[in-house]
């Protein structure tokens, strides 16, 4: 899926990650790419950064969500 969240109203984006964990969960893995980081995260049990095309950092969604790097570069804190 490519961009789930853009141009979308934010009661929207919740619902298609609802959709998505519960296509996830009757056992259909799922390739998002996304660029709202939080959105992403929020969707994923695994992620993948990419810098210049190339993987920098992986982790579970939650190792992600955690990492400093990850929070000061997508998130600004």
């Amino acid at each position: 899926i490519d961009e789930l969240s853009l141009g979308l109203a934010p009661k929207v984006v919740e619902r298609l990650i609802e959709v998505a964990r519960e296509i996830n969960r009757a056992g259909t893995a799922l390739l998002l790419v996304e660029q709202d980081v939080l959105v992403a995260l929020e969707a994923a049990d695994r992620g993948y950064v990419l810098e210049n095309g190339r993987v920098v950092l992986s982790g579970t969604a939650e190792r992600l969500r955690d990492d400093p790097g990850v929070r000061k570069a997508y998130l600004g804190v």
